[in-house]
C-alpha cells in the first residue's frame, strides 16, 4: 500500500476503519461516482472526515491506495513451473484476467484519473517489478536465457494495464502474444 501520513496500525479498530474506508471507495468507484471527496468517502464509510484528512494528503493518494490494494493482491504466489516461458504465460494470463474484471477496470481508471502530475514511484509498477524479478532470477538460477526485467514491465505488463485503461480489447491470446515476444527479445 501507498504511505499515508500517519502511520496505520493493523488490526482492531484501525484495520476495521480502513476496511470500511477501503470500501466505501471501491463502492463509490463501482458506481462510476464522479464525485468522490472525503466527506462523500466518510459518510459512505462512516467516520468523520478528519480520519481522511489525516491519513491521506488528497483523495487521488487515497484512490491509488485502494487501487493498489486491489491491483496486487499480498501474498499472491508467482507461477513457478520450471520454466521461464511458462512462468510468464501462466503470471501474464492471471494479470490479464484479474485486470479485465470490471471493479478492477474502474478501480485502475481511477488511479490512472486521479494523477495529474509524474510520480517518482508507482506501487503497482514496483511490485510487478519485484515479481518480474522474482521469476527472471529463478530462471537464470536454471540457466535459461530471459529478457530483462524492465523488458518484462515494458513489453508485456505496460500494454496489458494500456488495453485496460483505454478499452482496448485483452483476449486470452493477447498475454500469451506478449510474452512470445518479449522471449524473442532475449535470444
Amino acid at each position: 500500500m501507498s504511505e499515508n501520513k500517519a502511520g496505520i496500525r493493523r488490526g482492531g479498530r484501525s484495520s476495521r476503519v480502513l476496511t470500511a474506508i477501503h470500501t466505501a471507495v471501491g463502492e463509490l468507484v463501482g458506481e462510476g461516482s464522479d464525485k468522490i471527496t472525503f466527506p462523500v468517502i466518510a459518510e459512505r464509510a462512516g467516520v468523520n472526515p478528519t480520519t481522511l484528512y489525516r491519513r491521506w494528503d488528497d483523495v487521488a493518494a487515497l484512490l491509488e491506495e485502494v487501487a493498489v490494494a486491489a491491483l496486487t493482491q499480498d501474498g499472491e504466489s508467482l507461477p513457478d513451473t520450471g520454466s521461464i516461458e511458462q512462468d510468464l504465460t501462466e503470471w501474464a494470463d492471471i494479470i490479464a484476467r484479474d485486470i479485465t474484471r470490471p471493479q478492477r477496470v474502474r478501480y485502475l481508471r481511477a488511479m490512472v484519473a486521479a494523477r495529474v502530475a509524474l510520480v517518482a514511484n508507482c506501487p503497482i509498477t514496483q511490485t510487478r517489478c519485484e515479481q518480474a524479478s522474482e521469476m527472471v532470477d529463478r530462471a537464470r538460477g536454471r540457466g535459461e536465457t530471459t529478457p530483462t526485467v524492465e523488458q518484462i514491465l515494458d513489453h508485456v505488463i505496460a500494454p496489458l494495464y494500456h488495453h485496460v485503461v483505454f478499452a482496448l480489447e485483452v483476449d486470452d491470446e493477447y498475454p500469451r502474444r506478449l510474452v512470445r515476444d518479449v522471449l524473442a527479445m532475449a535470444r
